[in-house]
């Protein structure tokens, strides 16, 4: 039997939304091991002098928890 944790997680980039979704899973394996899965829950833009200034995502991070 396995055992998933879900955490809630905020992004973003200047480049894309896929480079958000990366961010956030550069910043969640620094503490978080056995990423399973990444749900995107919501995506925004930022915008200045009508264009894009900031892609930012609202993403569920799913990973493994170790069981004894």
């Amino acid at each position: 039997m396995s055992v998933l944790k879900v955490v809630e997680l905020l992004g973003n980039s200047n480049v894309s939304f896929e480079d958000a979704v990366q961010q956030v899973i550069n910043e969640a394996s620094k503490t978080i091991k056995d990423i399973k899965s990444v749900y995107v829950k919501d995506m925004q833009v930022a915008v200045e002098d009508n264009k894009i200034s900031e892609y930012r995502v609202n993403a569920k991070v799913t990973f493994g928890i170790r069981q004894k």
